[in-house]
């Protein structure tokens, strides 16, 4: 069993609260957080030590770093960084403020909040730092540009910050999912339809089969895992003394970063498009 400490965004649903629940299993002292005043009620009522903090806003994640290092002695052994969403639609389509804000989430805060801790790990010269990325990270998709760019950026930045790292007792990692139970999809709808003007598109046609995806309800899609494969991959990030740098989740995931090592550019596009063809549809 751990007495490590660690903070971990995005803890409402899905692969957050999954980590946050089994760490605190194992003796972690688990930092759950969420921007949701109710999701911090929530995980409070099934006994996790919460606070609300939104990564989109410095105040909230200097506050949040604040209170959690005054409760801790100024300590920190791990950082999860999960929070963020998924923005649908065309790159045509996508405005600078749609874009700027998939980036505040998934990257922006999420670096805001690193590089603040990133000293109280360095003073106490050991530290686990987990970037929750995805296949998209790996490859791309159809009508995904906005949350496939701010996950390369993300894989680029964190593979920057494990060399910088090197030798100062600081690990750096990569969680690299692809389809796994979560209000994912319900979050990507309501952003769909907040923010992308669907009626006046060229790409309207196609805007139905993507509504008609995210909208569905049923079994999960083929491949589809729990979030406690993510956990798993999470454990071992933190707990091994040797933590990988990339973590794949899901055979997906395994499947795709091995066609990236060997198809050709255009077999990869054509493989690429036909699932997007036929997930639309």
């Amino acid at each position: 069993m751990s007495s490590k400490n660690i903070l971990i965004t995005g803890c409402s649903s899905g692969i957050g609260r999954s980590v946050a629940l089994g760490l605190q299993a194992r003796g972690y002292r688990v930092f759950a957080t969420a921007r949701k005043a109710d999701d911090v009620a929530a995980l409070q009522a099934a006994g996790m030590e919460s606070l609300p903090l939104d990564m989109d806003n410095s105040d909230s994640i200097r506050g949040a770093v604040d209170e959690i290092l005054q409760r801790t002695g100024g300590t920190l052994d791990a950082l999860f960084n999960n929070a963020g969403y998924g923005q649908p639609g065309a790159v045509e389509d996508l405005t600078r403020d749609v874009l700027r804000a998939q980036f505040e989430t998934n990257l922006f805060g999420l670096v805001e909040l690193t590089n603040r801790l990133i000293p109280v790990m360095r003073r106490q010269g050991h530290g686990r730092i987990v970037m929750n990325s995805s296949l998209l990270g790996l490859v791309t998709l159809h009508y995904r540009g906005a949350y496939v760019a701010s996950k390369f950026a993300l894989e680029g930045l964190t593979d920057t910050l494990r060399l910088e790292l090197s030798g100062s007792g600081i690990h750096v990692s990569l969680i690299e999912p692809g389809p796994v139970i979560s209000r994912f999809r319900v979050n990507a709808l309501e952003a769909f339809r907040r923010n992308i003007d669907i009626e006046a598109s060229v790409n309207r046609p196609i805007y139905e089969g993507v509504l008609r995806r995210l909208e569905k309800v049923g079994p999960a899609a083929p491949f589809t895992l729990p979030p406690e494969a993510v956990l798993k991959k999470v454990i071992h990030a933190l707990d091994s003394p040797r933590p990988r740098r990339r973590y794949y989740v899901t055979f997906p995931t395994y499947l795709f970063a091995a066609l990236r090592r060997v198809l050709p550019y255009a077999a990869l596009d054509a493989v690429i498009t036909r699932i997007s063809r036929g997930e639309n549809r």
